[in-house]
């Protein structure tokens, strides 16, 4: 495996907090995302390469990993449960930590990591090999974490979406009303198994951006829309949008300033609740005209007479 330098992928030092690169990451996410770059393949390669680095950095346990075996870091687990089936083998056999080290080539320097971890999983061989064969064990794979970036109106219809998570395609089914941090597990995507151990699964977390006039809580959607003065006092239709289309709406005559209308099952999909909506909340923010001409000055002073 390519050593990859995560850090220099989200232009951070080693040292950086979570909040740093969770920042770093946000901004290059936002000038790569291949929404922004349509059919850029650099942008998209850059995405991937950004999200991964992503993936493991922001994980406190991971990011360990990474720094003490570099691009071995998915393997960490299984190299010190081998080391210290090694290490108590040789204790009991007379031997010491320097038996162990000579058995794994000295030392556990950048190189011997490499030459370690080909012995022990299926590499180079070489007159070690016989040391190791008879280690059968099984792991677990690695779990992967991924973070996810969506638009409210992507997540108000069920659909699919094809994730790269360590260079491999992942094509998952996105359920309609996927909330705001959302995270959802797909099994078996994680990290391969070892020696016939189960894969990981992937953990994919759902950051969802509203640029709509609606506003979302839980699975209903507020909206403020502006009546004119006459529609007001007089009453009529109107056409509003939802995020499912325009509807018409009638206006009851006298409506004051702030009332508020429900529209049923007009708001977000349930989560897994396919057809079921909550509602959409409607309220009526009246406009007074402005620049008004002599004329209807006239007007609306005989009104105001009338009043009296």
């Amino acid at each position: 495996m390519k050593y990859i330098d995560y850090y220099k992928i989200l232009g951070v030092s080693k040292n950086a907090s979570e909040a740093e690169i969770k920042k770093a990451y946000r901004k290059l996410a936002r000038k790569y995302h291949p929404d922004v770059n349509p059919g850029d393949n650099n942008a998209e390669h850059k995405f991937k390469e950004i999200n991964e680095a992503y993936e493991v950095l922001s994980n406190p346990e991971n990011r360990k990993k990474y720094d003490q075996y570099g691009e071995h870091w998915k393997h960490a687990d299984e190299f010190e449960k081998a080391k210290q089936q090694k290490q108590y083998s040789y204790q009991h056999a007379g031997g010491g930590m320097g038996d162990f080290e000579d058995a794994f080539g000295g030392g556990f320097g950048e190189s011997g990591f490499s030459e370690f971890f080909e012995n022990l999983f299926g590499g180079g061989g070489g007159g070690r090999r016989s040391h190791r064969s008879h280690s059968s064990a099984k792991f677990r794979g690695q779990d992967y974490t991924a973070e996810l970036q969506l638009s409210l109106q992507d997540v108000y219809k069920t659909h699919k979406r094809v994730l790269t998570v360590n260079g491999k395609n992942i094509r998952i089914t996105i359920p309609a009303g996927v909330e705001n941090g959302q995270v959802i597990k797909i099994k078996g995507h994680g990290g391969p198994g070892i020696n016939g151990g189960p894969n990981g699964d992937l953990f994919i977390k759902f950051t969802i951006v509203n640029n709509t006039p609606f506003k979302r809580d839980g699975n209903n959607l507020y909206l403020t829309v502006d009546l004119d003065l006459y529609t007001a006092v007089l009453g009529g239709d109107i056409m509003i949008n939802t995020l499912d289309g325009k509807v018409k709406l009638k206006v009851k005559p006298e409506t004051q300033n702030g009332t508020k209308v429900k529209l049923k099952g007009k708001g977000f999909p349930v989560y897994k609740k396919e057809g079921v909506h909550g509602d959409l909340i409607i309220t009526y923010n009246i406009k007074i005209p402005t620049n008004l001409t002599p004329k209807e000055k006239e007007l609306f002073k005989e009104l105001a007479k009338l009043r009296k």
